[in-house]
C-alpha cells in the first residue's frame, strides 16, 4: 500500500467525505452507534478524518491535538467483539461506495480497515 497514491487520491477532501458518510451511518447503526455519545458525534469524525490524514498524508493535526495514536489503548473502554469489527467494516464499505472512492485505492484502504478493526477487538 502506497499511503501516499490514496492521500494524492484522496485529498483532505475526499477523507472528509468519507468520515462524514461513515459517521452518517454510525448515528443510527444499532450494533455500534451507541458506543459514540450523541454529543461527540462531531469530535468522533473529526478525530477519524484527522487520523486517516495523518496516517495517509503524514498531516500534523491528530498529533498535535492526540500524541500519538494508541488506537487500542483508545478503544479499551467499549467492548469489541468479531460482531463489531464486521460492522465497523460494513459501515466504512458503504461510505466507500457512496463517496465514490476509486476502485484503484479501495483494496488497500480495505485491507488497512480491515487490519485496524480487528486490532481494536479486546473480547
Amino acid at each position: 500500500m502506497d499511503e501516499a497514491v490514496i492521500y494524492t487520491i484522496l485529498g483532505e477532501a475526499g477523507f472528509t467525505k468519507l468520515c462524514a458518510a461513515f459517521y452518517k451511518r454510525i448515528k443510527t447503526d444499532d450494533l455500534i452507534g451507541p458506543m459514540y455519545p450523541e454529543e461527540d458525534m462531531a469530535g468522533a469524525e473529526e478525530r477519524l478524518r484527522d487520523f486517516l490524514l495523518f496516517r495517509f498524508g503524514n498531516d500534523p493535526r491528530y498529533q498535535a491535538k492526540r500524541g500519538h495514536p494508541r488506537l487500542r489503548m483508545r478503544h479499551a473502554p467499549f467492548a469489541i467483539g468479531e460482531a463489531e469489527a464486521v460492522r465497523w467494516l460494513e459501515l466504512m464499505d458503504a461510505a466507500m461506495d457512496e463517496t465514490k472512492v476509486p476502485a484503484s485505492i479501495q483494496m488497500d484502504l480495505r485491507t488497512f480497515f480491515t487490519m485496524v478493526a480487528h486490532n481494536m477487538k479486546n473480547q
